[in-house]
């Protein structure tokens, strides 16, 4: 039996990347998934595909950078479009500033990544866990990042979202442990998709330190994630989970 099967699954950011990759298996493990991002086309040719395979999927277009109004949208249509509570929430979607000095932030940029990484998720589980908890419990998986426990040169502000979301994984797990609501992160390393493969050069330099010697794959982080959603981890709350090789092992 799929691991995933008869549940329902919302992955943000999911019309490309690591969140397409985390749709695409859930969809394979028999879950309900509802896509979301920014550009139809995009959301409506990863539906397709899913469809095509044998899978379940909806679209919904929602831009997380608008504010709680639209998150609270976001969360009603993809429970009607599922036609039952959500049972896995995947906070994937974020907002990535080019690498520079911590002096050259703008006020704009710390807004918007502010705006995307940490309220919108923040807001986002507020609106879903109460299904979760009537019809039994759930499980929220936040994205992290390698580069929010390793300080990284020229990226303070992504790194300290991603060192926000970890802590929300930590406080949200111990409060909602109890009502059958688990809450884990999963933390990439360098990673190679389908939308940076013109950094694959660099990726793979800075993968040469790593103990495993490569870059991450989009199906590695989409394995870990499945598993943390699945009941194989029924007893597992609060962690982080790093793949990326052994790079903050060393």
């Amino acid at each position: 039996m799929n691991r995933l099967e008869g549940r329902a699954a919302l992955v943000t950011g999911s019309t490309s990347g690591i969140g397409r990759g985390v749709a695409e298996a859930m969809a394979r493990e028999g879950a309900i998934v509802v896509v979301t991002g920014l550009g139809p086309e995009r959301g409506a040719q990863i539906v397709d595909g899913i469809v095509a395979e044998g899978g379940i999927a909806h679209f919904v277009e929602a831009d997380l950078s608008a504010g709680g109004a639209e998150v609270r949208r976001l969360a009603q249509k993809a429970t009607a479009l599922a036609g039952r509570p959500i049972d896995i929430l995947v906070n994937n979607a974020a907002f990535l500033v080019p690498p520079h000095p911590m002096t050259e932030s703008t006020e704009e940029q710390i807004d918007l990544v502010l705006e995307v990484n940490i309220k919108a998720p923040f807001l986002l589980t507020a609106a879903l866990v109460p299904g979760m908890v009537e019809h039994g419990g759930g499980s929220v998986i936040n994205i992290g990042s390698i580069g929010g426990v390793d300080g990284i040169k020229f990226t303070s502000l992504y790194g300290a979202s991603k060192a926000g979301l970890h802590s929300l994984t930590r406080s949200w797990a111990a409060e909602l442990a109890a009502d059958g609501v688990r809450v884990n992160t999963v933390a990439p390393g360098p990673t190679i998709t389908e939308g940076n493969e013109d950094l694959r050069p660099l990726l793979e330099k800075l993968a040469e330190n790593n103990p495993d010697r490569r870059t991450g794959t989009v199906h590695d982080t989409a394995a870990a994630v499945i598993f943390l959603a699945s009941e194989d981890a029924s007893h597992i709350h609060g962690v982080l989970l790093p793949v990326d090789g052994g790079a903050l092992a060393t």
